[in-house]
Order: structure tokens, then sequence, then C-alpha cells
């Protein structure tokens, strides 16, 4: 069923392609942007635990979350269908280190507003939360990851001394593609959202690139991604490796997209010690 759906609504979207690409085409970065899930709809034991603080970015609210503690600040940026409660686990060894913690909600994720999603908005809120709690270490999972890189890319951030990224995605054009094959869409539609991409945010898909984003990018970096991740190929992560010049790469075996292992958490904790 969870196939059936998209691939029907695909047809449909190819059926009215054929008298109006145009309006088939913005239907279709519509629902490319609008989230299925990742909204709280009831209270997380581990969020309710912080100081909670609403923040704006042009109106649109952005919840954060935070966890005083003695040392550097670590900000969490959580990836796609997702929200802050996703950190619990590292949340919980963070503290045990002391490090003060903040967490946020994506747009149209979690509690933060908005109604659609896009990595540029999301970069923004980060720009935002930072100028607040000025944090020198980044953890990011899948395209939450690559907002942190258009963050730091476009702010001049000079505080980021360490930046983790979890199966974090290199260009968008992948991300585009494996939707456009998920629904099935003809040509006609796959030539149409690149216009429309272009056109609301004055550049091509290409230009989205955590790879390229993070090429003079001055702060260490931990890259850990799963060979089978069945969402985000390994071939990213090795492509971000090769141009993020003071990283390394970790592979891990049979955790998949979420990354979510005891493992995956002493890294990240050794690293930022290091």
């Amino acid at each position: 069923m969870k196939e059936i759906i998209p691939k029907f609504v695909g047809q449909c979207l190819n059926f009215l392609s054929i008298f109006n690409t145009s309006l088939a085409s913005k239907l279709a970065l519509n629902l490319f942007s609008i989230p299925l899930k990742g909204r709280l709809k009831v209270p997380h034991p581990t969020l309710e635990k912080a100081t909670k603080e609403v923040f704006y970015y042009n109106h649109i609210p952005i919840q954060t979350y935070h966890w005083q503690g003695k040392k550097e600040t670590v900000l969490l940026v959580h990836g796609w269908e997702s929200n802050s409660g996703r950190w619990k686990n590292i949340i919980q060894r963070l503290q045990q280190e002391e490090y003060n913690i903040v967490a946020l909600d994506a747009p149209a994720h979690g509690a933060s507003g908005s109604s659609s999603f896009n990595a540029i908005l999301y970069s923004k809120f980060i720009t935002v939360v930072s100028k607040n709690f000025k944090p020198k270490f980044f953890i990011g999972h899948s395209v939450g990851g690559m907002a942190i890189s258009f963050f730091i890319k476009n702010n001049n951030y000079t505080f980021s001394e360490k930046v983790v990224f979890l199966g974090v995605p290199s260009g968008f054009p992948g991300i585009l593609n494996n939707y456009i094959k998920l629904m099935g869409y003809n040509s006609k539609i796959a030539e149409g959202l690149e216009l429309c991409i272009q056109r609301k945010f004055n550049q091509p898909s290409t230009y989205f690139n955590t790879s390229l984003f993070i090429k003079h990018m001055d702060s260490k970096g931990l890259i850990i991604h799963d060979e089978n991740d069945p969402v985000i190929p390994f071939s990213d992560a090795i492509e971000i490796q090769s141009n993020f010049k003071n990283s390394r790469l970790v592979s891990t075996k049979g955790l998949g997209h979420g990354l979510k292992g005891k493992q995956v958490i002493e890294h990240i904790i050794d690293f930022l010690k290091d």
C-alpha cells in the first residue's frame, strides 16, 4: 500500500501534465515539501525535561529545547519527518559529559511552525537559534546536516569548531531523483520540478550540494554513514569527506539511515572530547 499510493498520485499528476505541465509540477513540488510525519502529537519525556523557548524567523515560530551544561554548546539538528525527540539517547550521553545542549524542531516538524519544509528555510532557523546560543559543535542527521552546511557557508559563522554529519546527503539532485522515481513522474514533471526550484530559490538544484558548501570550512568534521543506507547512498558520504578537508569518515553496518546505535554515540563523544 505504501508503494501504491505514491504511484497513484504520480499517475494523476502525469495525466494533469498533459494539459498543464506548470500546474502539475507546482503540485509535485508542494507534495515534496510537505512531511507526512514528524509532528509532536504527545509530550515527549526527554523534551519535557528541557527548557523550552520559541524564537521566530519571518513570524514563523521555531521551537527550541535547552538542557543546561557546563561545557561547550552542542546544537542538534534532526532530519526529514522527525523531531528533536529522535536525539533522546544522544542527549542522555551528552548530559553525562556535561555539555550544554540545544535542539530545534525543523520547519513543519515537531512543534515548529510552517506548513512546508525545505533545507534553505531550515538553515534560516539554524541561523536564528545560533545567534542566540552560539553553539561550537553541530550534529546533524540527514537533511539536517545539509541545512547546517548551508547555514555555515552563507553566514560565515566563526563559532563552529566541530561538525558531525549522520547519514547526510551530498547533492540535492539525488534526493529529487529519488522522489521522482518514488512517484513515477514523467519527464515533463521532472523538467518542470527543476524549473520550479530555479524560480523559487534562484538557483538550479545542482547548487544545493553539501560537499561543495563545506569545501572551505575550517571546522573539524566527523562523517558517519551506514554502508547499506537505503535512503542516502554511502557514496554521498565519500563525496562529502573528499571535500571536507578536516574530516574523517566512519562507516557502520546494519544501522540503516537512522544510525541509532551505541557505537555511533561513542564515536560522537570521542570526537567532541578530542
